[in-house]
C-alpha cells in the first residue's frame, strides 16, 4: 500500500503548519506532529465522525491527543477541517490569549475535548469518555433507536506509556470491555532525553494484551491505508478496546532532525525548515495552505450530514420515548432536575431535625441515599475503600459487565432493573480521578469517587486538572485527620486540607455534622464549573444545634453566640473551627463561659466558599476588632489570613495511637483551646470579667 498524492499533501500540510507555528513562537514541539501526520490523515480523513460547525454535538466521536505537547497536530487538524480556528490563531501559537496554547485546553479551542498537559492523563480521560458512552448507551438506547453510538479515539506516545497512570486506566479499560475505545500509539522511540531504549523496555503489545486489549500492529504509521485499515479492523469488533501500534519517525520530513531528540522539543530553525520544505516538495510560503489541500481536508459538509442524520434518529426516538429523550437532553446539558434545590432543603431540614451523631462519612452516605435516588446521573465509586468511604447506596449497585461486554442489570428493592452505578476502581486513586474527569467531560453523568484524604496526594494532579478544566467532579476524601487513630502518620492527613485549598477553583468542604454534609453535597452538585473535595471524618461527631441553616451554604456562619453558653454579653473573642473541631470549639466556649469569658463560635466548613463572600457578610461573621482564634487538626499556615491571633493546629506528622490518646497528646482539648483564647485576651488587655 502507498499513500495517494492527495493523502501525502494532506499530511505535509500538517507538517508545514507545525514547523511554521513552532518556529514563529520560538517554542514548542514540532517532531511529534510531523511524525503523526499520516496517522491523523487516516483517522480524521476517513473515520472520525465530527461536525466542525458544532463541536458540542452530543453523538460525535471523541478525539483525545494524550501526548499534548504535540498540540500543533490538533490545531492543524481543527483549522484544516473547518473549525472556528482561523490561520491567525495558528500564527499566535503559544501566545497570550490565543486559541492555540502550548498544550490543548478544553474551553479555549473549539474542538478540543480535554486539557492534556501532564502525560498519561489524556488516555485516562479517554477511558472515562468511553465508559460514559457505554453506560449511556445501555441506559438510553432502545431496540431500533440508537441515540448513543460513537467511538473514543486517542493518540498517545512513549511518555504516556511510561507514566504509571496509563497502567491503571488501561487495565480498567480492559476489565470494562470498552470496545469503542481505540488508541493509536505513536511508537517513535524518542523522548526529550533521547532514544528511550535504555529506560523503556516494556513489551507494549504483550502488556496491553494482558490487560484484555485487542492489539494490532505494529503498522507503518506513515502509511495512511495501513493505519486506516487497522482502524477499520478495530471498529469491526466491540468486545475489547484496541491499541494500534504505529511505528513512526519523529520529525518525519526533516532531513537532519528526523529520529532525533532535537525534533522533539525545539524549533527546527529557518535553515532546516527550508530543507524540509524542499524534501517534502512543499513549495509554499510559511502559513500558506493551497486551496486543493483545504478541499481535501474540509469536513464541514460531511459533519453536518452526520449530525443531521443523528437529528432524524433522535426525533424518531423522541416520538417513541418522549420521557427518555427529555431526560437524555437534560443530562447531556448538565442540568439538575427542577426539584433539586427543594430536595437539598428537605434533606438538610430532616437531618437537622434528627440531630444524629454519626461520622461525616456516614452522613455523606445518608445524603447520597437521597440524592442518588433522585439523580440517576450520579455515578459513584471508590478506590478499593467502599466500606470505608461509604460511597455506595441502595440505588447504586456495583458496575459489572458480562462475558459479552454488556452492562449487568440489577433488580432494586422497588423492582426496577438498573445498570450498575458504583465503580470498583481498585487501588488506583490517580486513575480514578482522571477517569472521572473524562466522564464529566463526556457529559451525561456527574462522577464522584472516594479514597482516604491522605491519598489525595496520589490523585492531586487529576484534581488540579478538573479545576483547570472547570469540571463538576466530586472527590469524597474520608479519614480526614489524626482523629482516624491507630493507622498512624502514613494515613493521618495534616497538610492535605490546606494543600487542596490552594488549588484555584477547587471547592473544599470539611463539614462538622449531618446538616453541613448535606449542604456541602448540595453545593458540590450545583456547581456546574468547579470540582469539589469533601473532607469527611472517620469518627462520630455530635450534631451541632444551628441558629440559621441558610447560612451554611456561605462557607462560614455563626454557630453559637455567648448567650447559647449562658452569658448575656457581647463576644470577647471568636473561635473559628471546621469539621470535627467544631465540637471542640463548642466545648471550649462552655468552659470559658464558666469563667465569664464570652466567645462566639464560627463554623467554617468551606474556606473557599467563604473567601468569595462579600466583605459585609465576612464582617458579620468575623467582626472587626474582636480577637480570633482558629482550631483545625492540620497545618496552621492557612488560618493566619483570617487575622487570627492564635491557631491551634498540628505542624508535624501524627502518631500511631487510639484517637482519644492522639487528641490529648497533640493538645486538641477544650482546656488547651480555652487557654489559647485566654492568652490572646490577656495580650489584648481583656480577660475574666
Amino acid at each position: 500500500m502507498a499513500n495517494s498524492p492527495e493523502q501525502q499533501r494532506m499530511a505535509n500540510a500538517i507538517r508545514a503548519l507545525a514547523m511554521d507555528a513552532v518556529q514563529q513562537a520560538n517554542s514548542g514541539h514540532p517532531g511529534a506532529p510531523m511524525g503523526m501526520a499520516e496517522m491523523a490523515v487516516a483517522l480524521w480523513g476517513q473515520h472520525l465522525r465530527h461536525n466542525p460547525a458544532n463541536p458540542r454535538w452530543f453523538d460525535r466521536d471523541r478525539f483525545v491527543l494524550s501526548n499534548g505537547h504535540a498540540s500543533m497536530l490538533l490545531y492543524a487538524l481543527l483549522h484544516l477541517t473547518g473549525y472556528d480556528l482561523p490561520l491567525e490563531e495558528i500564527k499566535k501559537f503559544r501566545q497570550l490569549h490565543s486559541k492555540t496554547p502550548g498544550h490543548p485546553e478544553v474551553g479555549v479551542t473549539p474542538g478540543v475535548e480535554t486539557t492534556t498537559g501532564p502525560l498519561g492523563q489524556g488516555i485516562a480521560n479517554a477511558v472515562g469518555m468511553a465508559l460514559a458512552e457505554k453506560l449511556l448507551a445501555a441506559e438510553f438506547n432502545r431496540p431500533g433507536h440508537s441515540v448513543v453510538d460513537h467511538h473514543t479515539y486517542v493518540f498517545l506516545g512513549d511518555g504516556c506509556m511510561m507514566e504509571g497512570i496509563s497502567h491503571e486506566v488501561a487495565a480498567l479499560a480492559g476489565a470494562w470491555k470498552l470496545g469503542k475505545l481505540i488508541a493509536l500509539y505513536d511508537d517513535n522511540g524518542i523522548s526529550i532525553d533521547g532514544e528511550v531504549t535504555p529506560w523503556f523496555i516494556d513489551d507494549t503489545a504483550q502488556r496491553f494484551a494482558a490487560y484484555g486489549w485487542n492489539v494490532l500492529g505494529p503498522v507503518d504509521g506513515h502509511d495512511v491505508p495501513q493505519v486506516a485499515a487497522a482502524i477499520a479492523q478495530a471498529r469491526a469488533q466491540s468486545l475489547r478496546p484496541t491499541l494500534i501500534i504505529c511505528k513512526t519517525h519523529i520529525g518525519k520530513g526533516s532531513p537532519n532532525r528526523v529520529d532525533t531528540a532535537k525534533a522533539h522539543g525545539e524549533p527546527l530553525g529557518a535553515e532546516e525548515i527550508a530543507r524540509t520544505r524542499a524534501a517534502l516538495g512543499w513549495d509554499y510560503p510559511p502559513f500558506t495552505i493551497p486551496a486543493d489541500v483545504y478541499a481535501h481536508w474540509d469536513a464541514k459538509q460531511r459533519g453536518q450530514a452526520a449530525e443531521a442524520e443523528w437529528d432524524q434518529r433522535f426525533a424518531a426516538y423522541r416520538g417513541a420515548y418522549p420521557a427518555l429523550a427529555t431526560e437524555f437532553t437534560r443530562r447531556m446539558h448538565g442540568e439538575l432536575p427542577a426539584h433539586f434545590a427543594e430536595l437539598v432543603q428537605r434533606t438538610v431540614a430532616a437531618l437537622h431535625a434528627k440531630a444524629e451523631t454519626v461520622a461525616t462519612r456516614k452522613a455523606s452516605q445518608i445524603v447520597l441515599e437521597a440524592f442518588t435516588a433522585a439523580l440517576p446521573e450520579l455515578l459513584g465509586g471508590s478506590a478499593d475503600l467502599t466500606g470505608s468511604n461509604l460511597t455506595n447506596t441502595s440505588h447504586t449497585p456495583n458496575l459489572r459487565f458480562d462475558a459479552q461486554g454488556q452492562v449487568v442489570q440489577t433488580t432494586l428493592a422497588d423492582g426496577r432493573s438498573v445498570g450498575g452505578r458504583h465503580i470498583n476502581y481498585g487501588v488506583r486513586e490517580f486513575g480514578m480521578a482522571a477517569i472521572m474527569n473524562g466522564i464529566a467531560l463526556h457529559g451525561g453523568y456527574i462522577p464522584y469517587g472516594g479514597t482516604f484524604l491522605t491519598f489525595s496526594d496520589y490523585s492531586r494532579n487529576a484534581v488540579r486538572m478538573a479545576a483547570l478544566m472547570h469540571q463538576r467532579v466530586i472527590h469524597v476524601f474520608t479519614h480526614d485527620s489524626i482523629g482516624l487513630g491507630e493507622d498512624g502518620p502514613t494515613h493521618q492527613p495534616v497538610e492535605h486540607a490546606a494543600s487542596l485549598r490552594l488549588i484555584p477553583r477547587l471547592e473544599v468542604w470539611r463539614p462538622a455534622d449531618t446538616a453541613e454534609t448535606a449542604v456541602a453535597w448540595g453545593a458540590a452538585l450545583a456547581q456546574h464549573d468547579r470540582p469539589t473535595a469533601l473532607l469527611l471524618s472517620r469518627q462520630n461527631l455530635a450534631y451541632a444545634p444551628k441558629r440559621n441553616l441558610g447560612d451554611i451554604r456561605r462557607g462560614a456562619y455563626v454557630l453559637s453566640e455567648p448567650a447559647d453558653a449562658g452569658l448575656d454579653t457581647a463576644a470577647q473573642a471568636v473561635l473559628i473551627a471546621t469539621g470535627s473541631e467544631v465540637q471542640l470549639a463548642l466545648q471550649a466556649q462552655r468552659l470559658l463561659a464558666s469563667k465569664n469569658i464570652a466567645v462566639r463560635v464560627v463554623s467554617m466548613p468551606s474556606t473557599t466558599v467563604f473567601d468569595r463572600e462579600s466583605m459585609d457578610y465576612k464582617l458579620s461573621v468575623l467582626p472587626a476588632g474582636i480577637p480570633r482564634v482558629a482550631v483545625e487538626m492540620g497545618v496552621t499556615d492557612g488560618w493566619w489570613k483570617y487575622g487570627c491571633a492564635a491557631v491551634l493546629g498540628i505542624d508535624r506528622f501524627g502518631e500511631s495511637a487510639p484517637a482519644p490518646v492522639l487528641l490529648q497528646h497533640f493538645g486538641f482539648t477544650a482546656e488547651n483551646l480555652g487557654d489559647a483564647v485566654q492568652a490572646v485576651l490577656a495580650r489584648h488587655g481583656q480577660g475574666q470579667q
